[in-house]
């Protein structure tokens, strides 16, 4: 059975990819943890998806989250880049991810309160979260962050959105507008 801690964070610090360690109040992992957060989201936007496709697209975006962390935890402190990174093509695939399921949206013309369906709910707590996600990594930028990251980052909070009113109209939810 392997073991499922290692003790070496107990005091304080833990360690990036490449061997070297750093404080865990450190912004690159204040960076990392929400882009963890946010993949898990996802992950039970996922289990809540009544659209097969829609998983998909959601699956795949899970992946591209993981090598965002891992970019992040070797863009700490100098050490060695990982095989694959986030780049203009993860974007683009984000915009047209964006157009394909807006295509089918009526036009949008009030604010929406986050909810609806169970999946439409969970992707709105996903975009909230990949807000966040995408201040932090803005705010570890000193070290080195991929600037396609950020840009990932901040068209994947547009998909969630995008994604929530689909399954919502999907599923035969009327979105709520917010009374002021």
């Amino acid at each position: 059975m392997p073991r499922f801690y290692t003790g070496s964070g107990d005091s304080g610090h833990s360690g990036l990819i490449g061997g070297s360690r750093a404080p865990k109040s450190d912004t690159i992992f204040e960076a990392i943890g929400d882009v963890d957060e946010l993949n898990s989201a996802i992950g039970v936007a996922i289990t809540n998806s009544t659209d097969d496709h829609l998983a998909d697209m959601l699956q795949n975006v899970q992946n591209k989250l993981f090598t965002v962390g891992a970019e992040l935890a070797s863009a700490a402190h100098g050490t060695a880049k990982p095989a694959k990174s986030v780049d203009a093509e993860s974007v683009k695939e984000l915009e047209n991810g964006i157009e394909e399921l807006s295509s089918t949206l009526p036009e949008l013309k009030k604010f929406v309160l986050p909810g609806g369906s169970a999946g439409g709910a969970y992707l709105h707590l996903a975009r909230s979260i990949c807000r966040r996600a995408e201040r932090s990594v803005i705010r570890a930028g000193d070290k080195a962050v991929n600037p396609e990251a950020v840009r990932y980052l901040n068209r994947l909070s547009s998909f969630l959105f995008v994604a929530a009113l689909y399954i919502n109209r999907k599923e035969g939810v009327e979105e709520q507008n917010p009374t002021y």
